[in-house]
């Protein structure tokens, strides 16, 4: 028996991670807070997102990140298209109302916007940074996430606005432009 053999035998140790850890790592990575609308009519429901990027080009490709424990998760596994909202620095109760705060839930997380309809029936957000309108290319269910591509069908850009930022479990803004070498 060769060692390469003999080394199939034994156990593969998996590492452990302290997860409240973990979390704490990621918290230091600062990330643009999105709303990712989905649905239509009182069917219409959606989640507050740091979890978003760009995947491809080309094809433009957006990447989304869920639970799959979240009660927007069936709706946009189910969804033909959804909306990616990137907030503004003055958008931070949007975030909140889609994060559920106060237990707000599907359509009643829209009440107190102003909502663009886009051409697939979702909404999008009026101000926001930018509305990326994509239609659902596949969902991979992997661990507690889904992770969820949206093939890109039009952009909205909304100019002089500043993203809203989450970084260390807090909202943040970004500073104004200033001289790196001036203390």
């Amino acid at each position: 028996m060769s060692i390469v053999d003999f080394a199939s035998y034994l156990p593969v140790l998996e590492p452990q991670v302290d997860v409240a850890e973990f979390k704490d790592a990621m918290r230091n990575l600062a990330g643009a807070v999105s709303v990712i609308t989905v649905g239509t009519g009182e069917n219409r429901t959606g989640f507050t997102a740091t979890s978003v990027s760009s995947f491809s080009v080309e094809p433009p490709t957006i990447l989304v990140s869920l639970n799959r424990d979240s009660s927007s998760w069936p709706a946009l596994r189910d969804a033909k298209s959804f909306a990616v909202n990137i907030l503004a620095d003055s958008q931070s109760a949007v975030a909140d109302r889609f994060a559920g705060r106060g237990g707000i839930k599907g359509n009643d997380r829209y009440v107190g916007s102003e909502w663009n309809r886009l051409d697939s029936g979702t909404l999008g957000l009026k101000s926001a940074v930018a509305v990326i309108e994509c239609e659902l290319d596949e969902a991979i269910e992997r661990h507690s996430h889904a992770i969820v591509l949206g093939r890109v069908r039009s952009v909205e850009l909304t100019a002089g606005q500043e993203p809203l930022l989450y970084w260390r479990g807090q909202y943040q803004q970004l500073l104004p432009n200033r001289d790196p070498f001036i203390n």
